[in-house]
């Protein structure tokens, strides 16, 4: 994985365990990679893949079985939806209308380049 240096690395890592659930390859109820199989996999420091985790934690998509690991929550995936589309939403459709409007770029073109793409 390579990290930007923009970001937190253990957000850019919660990010990339977000996008793995959203692509089903982390279901509800799978059990997700140990803290220190996944410090091993991303050659982090473990304490970065545990603010990753505690991170997770907090956002209710993860949740511990003492003893076993981390395991995805429940609803997990609409849980991330919707965090998601509430930061678009409230923080990259502003700067992307911003954007536009700076460029002159007219709304109907984008609609059109977008109903191309489905």
């Amino acid at each position: 994985m390579v990290f930007k240096e923009n970001k937190p690395i253990y957000k850019q890592i919660a990010d990339r365990i977000c996008d793995e659930i959203l692509t089903m390859e982390y279901r509800d109820e799978s059990r997700i990679p140990s803290v220190r199989e996944h410090a091993a996999t991303l050659d982090v420091n473990v304490n970065t893949i545990v603010r990753a985790y505690d991170y997770l934690l907090e956002l209710d998509i993860l949740y511990t079985r003492p003893g076993l690991g981390f395991f995805v929550k429940p609803g997990a995936k609409h849980k991330v939806l919707a965090l998601r589309k509430a930061q678009f939403l409230g923080d990259e459709l502003p700067e992307f209308l911003a954007r536009l409007t700076q460029l002159d770029i007219p709304i109907e073109e984008i609609v059109e380049i977008y109903r191309s793409m489905k």
